[in-house]
């Protein structure tokens, strides 16, 4: 299993970061899921824009570039929605409802992915 962290302040954001960057599995993301546990994000590459049609939970969204700067960050997205393509982004972290709110994420902070748990 991979980790997100914060470069800045080495602060572990998320200890389990599933990953999608097959075809079929960019595809189906969240899809088919009840929730996401707290501690779990799906990081999707590569990927600047998402859907949230036939899910069943809002989800907060951080959008990185290619050196895991964050270029964009959406709270609170609910089902239903097209979130247009975010320029410059070539991933995006897809985390449960009200995490940006109790782990605030600023655009511009450096992120990266902890490979060494996989």
């Amino acid at each position: 299993m991979k980790r997100l962290v914060n470069k800045t302040s080495q602060q572990t954001l998320v200890p389990k970061l599933e990953v999608a960057q097959t075809f079929w599995s960019r595809a189906k993301g969240l899809l088919g899921r009840d929730q996401l546990a707290s501690d779990t994000g799906l990081w999707i590459h590569p990927c600047n824009s998402v859907h949230t049609f036939f899910m069943r939970f809002a989800i907060d969204l951080v959008f990185v570039n290619h050196d895991f700067v964050v270029v964009k960050t959406l709270a609170r997205v609910p089902p239903g929605r097209f979130v247009w393509p975010v320029w410059k982004a070539t991933s995006v972290i897809e985390l449960n409802e009200g995490f940006l709110d109790q782990t605030p994420i600023a655009v511009g902070e450096q992120l990266y992915v902890d490979h060494s748990l996989s």
